[in-house]
């Protein structure tokens, strides 16, 4: 199979779909690889290092789109990249459609087959593609949250640590999944005073167990989050319902009554974010102000390291992707992981959760394959 991997137009996305290591692995299973020129430059992989991998340059993403049987990006395509989509290519790349109701149409009108890494799912029901950026997110919104406090970025001043006679910053996690707990974990690795809020009861011991008393649970609901997010320094939104738009936990009420100079972290805004006020914004304009905080909702946050999300991305997708090469759409049925993550097919949605959210029909991936 021709395999295309293009360089990701999105603002400030430095990610490259798969490395060079991986390149070489797939064109040893039989596939041709062609990649854009510099689409991974600004992760630290060279045309020369796809070269002596056995891929062909492409001069323009034009010539990858429409010479490849299976396209491989980071993230969803833009606008500007419609009029690429077409019904005899295999799509492959994180989609989250519950966000996006242009995307979605673009890909039913030109009945795109397309598979959305987000929602492909292990043998164990964990999201294996999803997983290393939420771990990366997740950390990054820890980082990102004690660069905000500062004050010369309008922040409290606090430092996350404190330091002797002083207070610690108060930062609160709403949703205990893996960016809730990595987001947690960085935190209170800086010495902040970290809670957890979680519906789930079998998480929240899980983190009292692992983390014991470096890290605060709570059961989520409207009260609890109210309460504790007034008072905190950082509030991080990590809400995950997968296929679904993320549900409005932090309310306009609660975000305009929080102390000045405090932080908002909407990692799910992906989903469309977990907050009343969350909108997308940019690695060049990262935040926006709502009274007294400061709403940071950058879609695409692991883009910001892309040397590591980019390796830890194509180390993930290497054997879904082999296997889609290998077997085609033909091969989708007989792959649980492949299944689960197969979005559109002939103009049809094949997500419930998605269809739900446009308030569309959905068919069942594997009847429509057979």
């Amino acid at each position: 199979m021709k395999i295309g991997i293009v360089r990701e137009i999105k603002n400030n996305e430095y990610r490259v779909s798969m490395h060079h290591a991986g390149v070489e692995e797939l064109i040893r299973s039989g596939h041709e690889v062609i990649v854009e020129t510099d689409a991974g430059v600004n992760a630290g992989f060279t045309n020369r290092d796809y070269e002596q991998a056995g891929a062909r340059i492409a001069t323009t993403a034009k010539e990858v789109w429409e010479e490849a049987e299976l396209l491989l990006k980071v993230k969803e395509p833009l606008e500007s990249e419609y009029g690429f989509l077409r019904e005899d290519q295999l799509l492959f790349t994180y989609l989250h459609l519950a966000a996006s109701r242009p995307l979605t149409d673009a890909l039913l009108e030109a009945k795109t087959p397309a598979l959305a890494y987000e929602m492909v799912r292990g043998s164990d029901g964990s999201l294996p593609l999803l997983a290393p950026m939420s771990i990366i997110a997740g950390r990054l919104a820890a980082q990102v949250a004690a660069h905000q406090l500062m004050s010369p970025f309008g922040g409290t001043g606090v430092l996350m640590g404190g330091a002797p006679g002083t207070a610690r910053a108060k930062v609160l996690v709403v949703g205990g999944g893996i960016v809730g707990e990595q987001a947690a974990l960085v935190a209170a690795g800086m010495g902040a005073s970290v809670t957890v809020l979680d519906i789930n009861s079998s998480r929240l011991a899980d983190l009292d167990r692992i983390h014991g008393t470096r890290i605060s649970t709570g059961f989520s609901n409207a009260q609890a989050i109210d309460t504790l997010a007034r008072d905190a320094d950082v509030v991080v939104g990590s809400v995950l319902l997968p296929g679904r738009a993320a549900p409005k936990l932090l309310k306009r009420e609660t975000i305009e009554a929080m102390r000045p100079g405090s932080i908002i972290i909407d990692v799910a805004i992906d989903q469309g974010g977990c907050t009343e006020v969350s909108s997308p914004t940019t690695h060049d304009d990262p935040t926006f102000r709502v009274r007294n905080a400061t709403v940071y909702c950058v879609a695409n946050m692991p883009g910001a390291v892309a040397r590591t999300a980019s390796v830890a991305l194509a180390g993930a997708s290497l054997p879904y992707v082999r296997a889609l090469a290998n077997g085609g759409i033909a091969g989708i049925a007989g792959h649980a992981g492949l299944l689960s993550g197969f979005s559109t097919y002939r103009g049809e949605l094949l997500h419930a959760e998605v269809a739900e959210s446009h308030g569309r029909e959905s068919r069942d991936a594997r009847t429509m394959l057979s």
